[in-house]
């Protein structure tokens, strides 16, 4: 196992520490818990039962990135990733839950940042729609939930490029990015038309 570290002060900044410089390999000292978590002490996991049975050993059709752009284009720092992968992305936050954390569960706090499953979000976007301040990257469906945010005078929204590239591919449906909170909807007018 290794682990990501800064390297130079002329570079893009750690996703999860905020330190400048790229993302450089080195043996991993620390238990896997502590590197996915620098900030916390124990893992949220301790205090409730696990979502799942093991931790994620390969990728699946859930498995897509949020891209660097969308970030520096919105210009904003979360306080947490509630679904974030096991590994450091692009995402500018303090805190992040992982699978093995059960995000959907855990105590959410400050502004939140979800890129949920988009296998089943469901219940996922209940959870960032009840918590009321972040922003959320869902696809287009038609379901409840996405008619429950639609017809939210508090959310706002943008359609993300067709042609979006996630961090691990493309997917054939469409995206949207969805604002709660004033100062996130602000950040959204950066990305394009808000609805």
């Amino acid at each position: 196992m290794t682990r990501l570290t800064p390297t130079s002060p002329h570079s893009d900044r750690h996703p999860v520490s905020g330190a400048a410089g790229p993302l450089e390999a080195e043996p991993a000292s620390a238990t896997p818990h502590d590197m996915r978590h620098p900030y916390a002490e124990t893992p949220a996991s301790a205090s409730q039962g696990q979502l799942f049975a093991s931790p994620q050993q390969e990728k699946t059709s859930d498995d897509y990135y949020t891209p660097a752009w969308i970030f520096e284009a919105l210009g904003l720092h979360f306080d947490l990733d509630v679904a974030s992968p096991p590994h450091a992305t692009h995402v500018p936050c303090d805190r992040y839950y992982t699978i093995e954390d059960d995000g959907l569960n855990a105590e959410w706090h400050g502004r939140v940042w979800m890129n949920p499953p988009f296998s089943k979000p469901h219940r996922w976007v209940e959870r960032w729609h009840e918590h009321g301040n972040g922003i959320a990257l869902t696809v287009m469906s038609k379901s409840s939930w996405f008619n429950k945010l639609w017809n939210d005078t508090n959310i706002a929204c943008v359609a993300l490029p067709p042609t979006l590239k996630f961090v691990g591919g493309s997917i054939f449906i469409g995206t949207m990015l969805w604002a709660i909170g004033h100062d996130n909807i602000r950040a959204l007018h950066n990305i394009g038309t808000v609805r």
